[in-house]
């Protein structure tokens, strides 16, 4: 599976961007889940959202809960991370995942991930 993360760029504080990650399989099966993750410098990589290909079930980072809004089009095989209300703490390189069968527990886990996409860099200027 490959994964083209994109969407990213420089918006103000308080600004809107939607992040795209397309993948290149036809179609992702049911179990697939499909996260969200974000690394600034010098900080560890965190989770911000995932989504259940089948089921559509959503988890969130605390940090954007309220705020991101994950969701799939499986006509395009894509999934998109809707955020609003950016923050300067925002700023980070955003990466999709995605890995078979990864229970609610441990979505927020990167490890749990088989596939990523190459990142898409995310600015919010205060």
């Amino acid at each position: 599976v490959q994964l083209q993360a994109s969407g990213g760029g420089l918006v103000q504080a308080g600004g809107s961007l939607r992040l795209s990650c397309a993948a290149s399989e036809p179609t992702f099966s049911s179990s697939y889940v499909i996260g969200w993750f974000r690394q600034a410098p010098g900080k560890e990589r965190e989770f911000v959202a995932a989504i259940k290909w089948g089921s559509r079930h959503t988890r969130y980072g605390d940090s954007v809960k309220g705020r991101f809004t994950i969701s799939r089009d499986n006509t395009k095989n894509t999934v998109y991370l809707q955020m609003n209300s950016l923050k300067p703490e925002d700023t980070a390189v955003y990466y999709c995942a995605a890995g078979r069968s990864i229970i609610t527990s441990a979505q927020t886990m990167g490890a749990q991930y088989n596939y990523w996409g190459q990142g898409t860099q995310v600015t919010v200027s205060s």
